[in-house]
């Protein structure tokens, strides 16, 4: 791993301002090196190095992302970061997390990370996923999204259909709001795994598939099966009905 040139003149995209960042990370080694990267490329860091510490600093800060550990004293990051989706539910998270099994990138996804990445790692892919999630911040312009009887508020992080709650997994509900802001369209899994749990393509993963059944159960009523169809060869649909 190497640090990055400092880039002062740096273009901030959709940002006016410097972009504030919290690190909350428990390794000193590690807090003060990311902390450098990020410094290098013009942002603005506040480092917190535990659990309750980076609560705080998150609910109560204007950061604009969030680095966030899994293992972290006095609170988990998982709790910190289910703090976070109640009060900001649209703040870019990347957690960072030793731990390299399925299970628990599946809880901190579910939980509503917007990213994931296992320690050891690269610091210039780290500031790539940072650059990555920056781009749009409060990600999309639009707070409901709607389609086939759905509707979807992304502030409150709220479904119903036709009128009736359902109740979704945090991950559940990214995979909806994708659907949703693609109505009619065929989208193929590579394409779903991209931008829902953003994966580099991973033929041996049926994550994609595993969700959207969850969907399908969630959103269907007797008599009315869910507007999710599948798409042969491709992936699937949301019908625009």
């Amino acid at each position: 791993m190497r640090l990055l040139s400092p880039n002062r003149g740096a273009r901030r995209g959709p940002y006016d301002r410097a972009v504030r960042i919290l690190l909350v990370e428990d390794e000193r080694g590690i807090a003060d090196f990311v902390g450098r990267a990020l410094r290098s490329q013009g942002h603005d860091v506040d480092v917190a190095s535990d659990g309750p510490d980076g609560e705080r600093h998150a609910l109560e800060g204007d950061h604009d992302l969030v680095i966030l550990d899994v293992m972290l004293p006095g609170r988990s990051g998982i709790d910190v970061l289910e703090q976070i989706r109640r009060t900001k539910p649209v703040l870019p998270v990347i957690m960072l997390t030793a731990r390299a099994q399925v299970a628990d990138k599946v809880r901190g996804l579910d939980a509503g990370a917007t990213d994931y990445m296992t320690k050891p790692f690269s610091v210039e892919e780290l500031l790539a996923r940072v650059r990555a999630h920056l781009r749009t911040p409060a990600q999309v312009a639009a707070t409901r999204l709607g389609a086939a009887g759905i509707e979807l508020d992304l502030v409150r992080r709220t479904v119903a259909r036709d009128g009736e709650p359902v109740h979704l997994s945090a991950k559940e509900f990214d995979l909806l709001a994708f659907f949703l802001r693609h109505p009619g369209s065929a989208l193929a899994r590579e394409q779903i795994l991209t931008a829902v749990w953003e994966y580099d393509h991973d033929p041996g993963t049926n994550i994609v598939d595993v969700y959207v059944g969850y969907l399908r159960r969630k959103l269907g009523r007797d008599g009315r099966p869910a507007p999710i169809e599948t798409v042969r060869s491709v992936g699937y649909r949301l019908r625009d009905a």
